[in-house]
């Protein structure tokens, strides 16, 4: 079955006959070591001209990675968590960061990944927590910018520009893994209609264009269909309104 690119298409010419920009992030979950994958990610970045934002798991991490990230500007290190392990009970939805243990212990935790990572990659580290699975509890929220953190990432359009005060919140929205089905790509018509949807809502006011649109990718489990896909929508989108976003305490929404 082809795939119908003409919504999205007529979408995106909207955008640019109005005059519109796009606000386009990438980030990309659960980088320890270089892997061929990796090198895929990073020479597909490159291509395409739009960063990647590494979310990087502190407990496994190797100086490997971290040399590897001093030979290209395409990959921005990023806290992924500490060790990417669910403590949640069976039959809930995994989460490391959930309100499954005593907060202070949780802190703990984050606190460790961001500092262990600050003395792997130095400054060019981001400040940025990503949870793992994009789960995280309120009360855990609150105390991260307490231990240095400047921004919240989870999936699905935000509902405010901060997650806490210091602490802006600025998601992924479209992830082509079906995670839920045949973990290789989403029936591509369907992540296309829901990428139209999303734009469409952004540009009629119903949803925030100042939080930069992102693409949430894992290099390490991606099939040939995944990377098609990902590749052929993320130029689509740089070759109409989108714009490339990347993080910075000076720009933050």
């Amino acid at each position: 079955m082809s795939t119908d690119w003409a919504a999205l298409d007529q979408e995106l010419q909207t955008w640019v006959d109005q005059g519109l920009t796009l606000p386009l992030w990438w980030r990309d979950d659960d980088a320890i070591a270089p892997t061929a994958e990796l090198d895929q990610l990073t020479a597909l970045s490159t291509k395409l001209g739009l960063p990647v934002h590494l979310a990087v798991i502190p407990k496994g991490a190797t100086k490997t990675l971290a040399h590897y990230l001093t030979e290209t500007t395409q990959l921005i290190p990023v806290v992924h968590g500490w060790a990417h392990l669910s403590h949640a009970p069976k039959g809930e939805k995994k989460a490391e960061f959930g309100a499954h243990r005593p907060v202070d212990e949780i802190i703990k935790d984050a606190s460790q990944g961001l500092s262990d990572l600050q003395k792997l990659f130095g400054p060019e580290l981001v400040p940025m927590f990503v949870p793992p699975w994009n789960r995280i509890a309120a009360e855990v929220v609150q105390e991260l910018p307490g231990l240095g953190f400047t921004a919240l990432s989870t999936f699905t359009p935000r509902k405010a520009p901060l997650a806490a005060e210091g602490l802006a919140q600025i998601n992924t929205h479209v992830d082509p893994i079906h995670w839920k089905g045949s973990r290789s790509v989403v029936p591509p018509q369907q992540l296309l209609d829901q990428v139209t949807k999303q734009l469409n809502a952004r540009r009629l006011g119903r949803a925030d264009n100042t939080e930069p649109y992102g693409i949430l990718t894992h290099h390490l489990v991606h099939d040939a269909k995944i990377w098609r896909v990902t590749e052929a929508l993320i130029a689509r989108l740089m070759a109409g309104p989108a714009r490339p976003w990347t993080f910075d305490t000076r720009n933050l929404i």
